[in-house]
């Protein structure tokens, strides 16, 4: 903090001065928090401490004193200025400059001090820098010192216009004092536990009833069983707690903790899901000093616990997923494909064993897919980023998956000649529209050039060698281990389906393709996407796929196959409710045959597996500009609310049944004001889609 109050200051001066502007622009975020930052009181002041302790300022004393280190001094009205300009400037640009006694006025104007003291602060200031000038000139030195003997203190009085020491010294001490009453009452108070929301009394084994009643004052419909819960906090029973600056810094944040946690829709089951969380951290010190320096992760927290059952299960389960949220860049970073990457190779770095390999991919999944939901839910980025990049971080998941296992299979098994393997994502993963809470669509293809055996010192016959490759690239994949699953895996949309082989050879997949698959088979291959496997292969399977989706088809028969699909699902899969966007007459079915049924009939204008491109650039007969449109917009609210909800929760919700906190997120995606509008919004666009997918269809 004290580097961020000294790059307040930050001016460039010479040499390549737009350089040095684009340096301090980089840095806005760190000096400039995005939220209020209490913490930097508490910081800072610690600096000024050790300032004294170091240089021996302890007391106020006139005869050799710093007048800027000391106390009293020119330091602690600009750590007075600075330190709020730390809390505040992020959210106040105005708050922002270089210049001590304007920041003075602009905090006054702001409320954040009183008008005496902006003038009391000022006034000491220009007195305390016109007596530093004196002792310089004097001295022609760079001092700050107050001279310790008579004759020199004499010397700078009479330069200041005092006719002698004693009057001097009153004026300097009764300066120094000012500075130090209003330095302190912004430093030097203690945290108040209640901080005015009433009694918070959680020592002894018997409740009080002033706390009880203050605890449901804030919101909990059980206070005494809430009471007991935070006593095993403070008693040290968990790990996270045990040690006394860990429950100290508890202490400090559980007055904000509760109240926040008491505004809270189920305030009650909420704070339940962070004990649990808390329960399961190793250490709390890094958690608590997380939660003092920044509000707004609190509130956050308590977000996930109150409104996102599905992320509170997580970092419960999980809690090493909260680590990712300690990184300054978490906001700033959009989680492109390079950026994931890089992370994990970073993350993979030194890293051979083959069950640690796949552990370490475990924790990097959970934590960037947790990581991807806590952007969605702040607003940092939108869903359909948040698709795109869980899409690619399934990409690159599978990719290390694949070459793990081919490594270990290699080491046994050796290789077969001319062998190569490659993973097909199908359904969202395919079309790169992957949801928090999505399994993974998978085809694995593989060819080789002969019938020889592997060579190695177990070999295996080549279809039984692939078959083995895959099972175990499955039980990498979605086995559990210590550290969890990485994604559930679903094989279905294999030629054969169920029934068939886990593994395809590419010349059997395209046979079966060209002359057994039915209509849906080729409409899911529409999504189809290469997503690991080598260069020259993959394309080989893209130029395959191309070519069977252009293969000449009766549009009639198609629409009457596609009419009939939707009629079947609808049967055996009826919607739950409102917020079924997926399985709702007029949702993402019916918006994703339309895709796959123009690609696979030649009316799709582009070659893109992703629905929401193929829905705006649609050449279906008869369909209308503003009807493309209107599908293309309705795709992506659907979408976008279908990440939120995944997200949040495991199940679908029932009609009206929405958390607090996600329902005001939906509506705030949606741009609408209230759960009852987004209803009727949803109602209005799932009937238009409808009506367009009938017509369309006829």
């Amino acid at each position: 903090n004290w580097e961020r109050a000294a790059m307040i200051k930050a001016l460039p001066v010479a040499g390549d001065v737009a350089a040095g502007e684009a340096f301090l622009k980089e840095l806005t975020p760190y000096i400039w928090r995005k939220y209020l930052d209490y913490a930097a009181i508490a910081d800072v002041h610690s600096i000024k401490r050790q300032i004294h302790a170091h240089k021996g300022h302890g007391e106020i004393a006139v005869h050799g004193h710093d007048l800027k280190l000391g106390r009293g001094g020119i330091r602690e009205i600009e750590f007075f200025v600075q330190t709020q300009q730390l809390i505040a400037g992020g959210r106040a640009p105005d708050l922002r400059g270089r210049a001590t006694v304007p920041m003075l006025a602009q905090l006054a104007e702001r409320g954040w001090i009183k008008p005496e003291t902006r003038d009391s602060l000022a006034r000491e200031y220009w007195f305390l820098r016109d007596l530093e000038h004196r002792v310089q000139m004097v001295a022609d030195a760079q001092t700050h010192t107050l001279p310790e003997d008579e004759e020199g203190l004499l010397r700078v009085a009479l330069m200041a216009g005092y006719s002698d020491t004693k009057n001097f010294a009153e004026a300097v001490r009764a300066s120094l004092q000012a500075v130090e009453s209003h330095y302190s009452a912004l430093f030097e108070t203690a945290p108040q536990l209640s901080t005015g929301i009433g009694n918070l009394v959680f020592t002894g084994d018997k409740d009080d009833p002033g706390t009880l009643e203050t605890m449901a004052k804030l919101g909990f419909a059980r206070p005494s069983d809430i009471c007991r819960v935070i006593r095993t906090w403070h008693f040290g029973r968990y790990k996270a707690t045990q040690s006394s600056e860990a429950r100290e810094r508890l202490t400090e944040i559980t007055p904000a903790l509760l109240k926040a946690f008491g505004a809270a829709k189920d305030a009650d089951d909420a704070i339940l899901r962070f004990d649990e969380f808390l329960s399961g951290l190793p250490s709390g010190i890094q958690l608590f000093s997380l939660l003092n320096s920044n509000p707004a992760l609190l509130d956050l927290l308590v977000l996930i616990m109150g409104s996102a059952p599905r992320l509170a299960e997580i970092i419960a389960r999980k809690p090493h997923v909260f680590d990712g949220l300690l990184d300054p860049a978490i906001y700033r970073d959009t989680p492109t494909r390079e950026y994931l990457s890089e992370r994990l190779v970073a993350f993979l770095h030194n890293v051979s064993v083959y069950e640690e390999v796949l552990d370490r991919l475990r924790i990097f999944g959970a934590e960037q897919k947790f990581l991807i939901g806590v952007r969605v839910l702040t607003g940092a980025i939108q869903p359909q980023t948040a698709e795109r990049a869980l899409s690619d971080l399934a990409d690159i998941l599978l990719q290390e998956s694949l070459a793990a296992v081919t490594r270990e299979f290699e080491a046994k098994h050796g290789k077969v000649k001319g062998g190569v393997t490659a993973i097909l994502g199908m359904g969202k993963l395919g079309s790169r529209e992957l949801t928090a809470g999505s399994d993974i669509d998978l085809i694995l293809l593989y060819d080789h050039a002969d019938d020889e055996e592997s060579d190695g010192e177990r070999p295996l016959a080549p279809s039984t060698y692939f078959m083995r490759l895959t099972q175990r690239l499955i039980a990498a994949i979605s086995a559990p281990t210590a550290e969890g699953t990485l994604y559930e895996v679903d094989l279905r949309l294999r030629p054969s389906g169920n029934k068939g082989p886990v593994a395809t050879r590419f010349s059997a997949f395209s046979e079966y393709q060209r002359k057994d698959a039915w209509s849906w088979e080729h409409m899911a291959l529409s999504r189809a996407r290469v997503v690991a496997g080598p260069g020259e292969f993959a394309g080989k399977i893209s130029s395959e796929i191309s070519s069977i989706l252009s293969l000449p088809r009766d549009k009639t028969k198609v629409a009457k196959e596609v009419r009939e699909m939707r009629a079947l699902i609808g049967e055996e899969k009826p919607p739950k409710g409102i917020w079924d966007f997926k399985l709702m007459p007029g949702g993402l079915i019916d918006l994703e045959f339309l895709a796959q049924y123009a690609a696979i009939t030649g009316q799709s204008g582009t070659a893109a597996v992703e629905t929401s491109m193929a829905l705006s650039r649609l050449k279906i007969e008869g369909l209308e500009e503003d009807a493309r449109a209107e599908l293309a917009a309705a795709h992506l609210l659907f979408s976008n609310l279908t990440q939120v909800l995944r997200l949040c929760l495991k199940d679908e919700p029932a009609d009206g049944d929405l958390p607090q906190g996600l329902s005001e997120i939906m509506c705030r995606l949606s741009g609408l004001p209230d759960a009852a509008t987004l209803a009727a919004h949803v109602k209005d666009t799932a009937r238009r889609v409808r009506e367009i997918f009938d017509r369309t269809l006829r």
